[in-house]
């Protein structure tokens, strides 16, 4: 196995959103990401940004305006296509109810309120929560309680 470059983890996600510094913020707000760099573009637009919360790195893009413009392929917001998510992010916190406070009061659309997943004595339990972030981007957030 190679040795991670400095600073990086063995693997991050990239999510694509109308307004790229809108949403870098919010992130950073609602759920405590920090930022590593904000790349601008015309515009003020960002067009790369990364964040980061302790274990885990998130990447920032704007989402296309029509055209596929890297690889052939569209990078679509969900307020872009009706909603639709093509992949839920799960976030670890030592805190659930706390951050579902934080978050609710950021604005984050609440779709599953706080509850305990038990599966059973030989597994693990969790208390967790699902919401929107503004452009309809899916989190579930989840803190380990037994296991």
């Amino acid at each position: 196995m190679t040795k991670l470059p400095e600073g990086w983890t063995r693997i991050s996600s990239s999510l694509h959103y109308r307004d790229t510094r809108g949403m870098m913020d919010w992130l950073m707000n609602a759920f405590g990401f920090e930022e590593r760099i904000a790349v601008p573009g015309e515009n003020g637009e960002i067009v790369h940004g990364e964040l980061e919360l302790p274990g885990g790195i998130l990447m920032i893009s704007p989402a296309d305006t029509g055209e596929p413009e890297r690889f052939g392929l569209r990078r679509a917001s969900p307020a872009d296509v009706g909603g639709a998510n093509t992949q839920t992010l799960q976030l670890y916190v030592d805190d659930a109810d706390a951050h579902f406070e934080r978050a609710k009061k950021a604005g984050a659309t609440i779709v599953q309120e706080p509850f305990i997943s038990d599966h059973g004595e030989d597994y693990w339990a969790d208390k967790s929560y699902g919401c929107l972030d503004p452009e309809g981007h899916l989190w579930w957030i989840v803190e380990r309680i037994r296991g």
